[in-house]
C-alpha cells in the first residue's frame, strides 16, 4: 500500500511519514478499532454514506464513541486535496485512543490504487478454502469491520504459499461464507448465487450494489447458504470489494472454475460498476 496523504482529527493533514497513533491506542494494543475502506473515482468516495452508516455499527458493536460524519468527511476533504489523486481509496479508521484516556481518534489514509488490478482482473484469481470450524454466524463479531484482521491475513498469506492470489472462508459443513477482504459469487446459467448476510459476512457496499444492478442485466440475484461444492461447480465466479471492484475468480484449490476463464457476468457487472461511479 502507497501512502499519498493522511488526515487525523485534531491536527488535519500530516506527514505519511509522521507518527499519528500512540503505542498505547486500544485499536494497536487490543485490535478494538473500526475501519471502512472505498474507492475514490474523479476525486469522488464511491457511496461514502453507506461505508460511514456501516463504520458507525462496527463503532457501536465494538463500544465505541460514536462516529462524527461532519468531521470524517472534513477529514476526507483535506485529505484527498493533500493527495491530488483523483483516482485512489481511502481508508477511514475510528480508534478509542490511549488505553484509559478516552480520547478517540479519527484518520483518513489516501492511498493510491494497486498497478496490477487491470492485468490481474483480465486474467482473473484463484482461491484457497480455508475452513474455519465454526457454525455460520457464530463468531461474536461477525459482520464487523475491525482492526482485528490477523486471521484474514494470514489466510491472504497461505493462499499466496499455495500459489493461489486468495483465499475464502469456510464454516463447519464447507459453507462458503467470504473472503478475507471480499465477497464471494458465481453464476449458473443467468443466476448469481452469493452467501446470505445471515451467515455472519459482512454487509459489503458493493455486494449491495451488484444486488441492485444485476436484474437490470437480466440476471436474477439468489442468497442463501451454500456449500463450497456449488462454487467449484459453477459456470463462473467472482468477488467484489471497493478496491478490487468485480474480480473474475477462475480456481479455486487448483481446479478450474468453469472454463477457467473470467466469465460475462464479472464483465457485465464491473462496467455497471465503472458507468456508475464515473457520474
Amino acid at each position: 500500500m502507497t501512502l499519498l496523504a493522511v488526515a487525523a482529527s485534531g491536527r488535519g493533514v500530516v506527514d505519511p511519514d509522521e507518527p499519528v497513533v500512540y503505542a498505547d491506542d486500544e485499536a494497536f494494543l487490543r485490535g478494538r478499532g473500526a475501519f471502512e475502506t472505498t474507492r475514490v473515482y474523479g476525486g469522488r468516495p464511491f457511496r461514502l454514506r453507506e461505508h460511514l452508516a456501516r463504520l458507525a455499527e462496527s463503532a457501536r458493536r465494538l463500544g465505541l464513541p460514536p462516529v462524527e460524519p461532519a468531521e470524517i468527511d472534513e477529514l476526507v476533504a483535506t485529505g484527498l486535496e493533500a493527495a491530488r489523486a483523483p483516482d485512489c481509496f481511502l481508508r477511514v479508521y475510528l480508534t478509542p485512543g490511549r488505553e484509559g484516556r478516552g480520547e478517540p481518534k479519527a484518520l483518513v489514509l489516501v492511498c493510491a490504487l494497486p498497478p496490477d488490478l487491470e492485468e490481474t482482473r483480465a486474467r482473473g484469481i484463484g482461491l484457497i478454502g480455508v475452513p474455519l470450524g465454526l457454525e455460520p454466524g457464530a463468531w461474536p463479531l461477525a459482520g464487523v469491520k475491525s482492526t482485528s484482521y490477523a486471521l484474514n491475513m494470514v489466510a491472504v498469506d497461505e493462499a499466496r504459499r499455495r500459489g493461489a492470489d486468495d483465499a475464502v472462508f469456510l464454516a463447519r459443513g464447507g459453507i462458503v461464507l467470504e473472503g478475507p477482504t471480499t465477497n464471494v459469487w458465481w453464476r449458473r446459467a443467468r443466476t448469481l448465487h452469493t452467501p446470505a448476510l445471515e451467515l455472519g459476512i459482512l454487509a459489503g457496499v458493493t455486494r449491495a450494489f451488484l444486488i441492485e444492478t444485476a436484474p437490470s442485466l437480466g440476471y436474477e440475484v439468489r442468497e442463501g447458504a451454500y456449500p463450497a461444492a456449488d462454487l467449484a461447480g459453477a459456470e463462473e465466479a467472482f468477488t467484489s470489494s471497493s478496491v478490487r471492484e468485480v474480480m473474475p475468480v477462475v480456481a479455486l484449490d487448483g481446479r478450474p472454475i468453469g472454463d477457467g476463464r473470467p466469465g460475462p457476468a464479472s464483465r457485465e457487472l464491473q462496467a455497471a460498476l465503472r458507468e456508475v461511479a464515473r457520474r
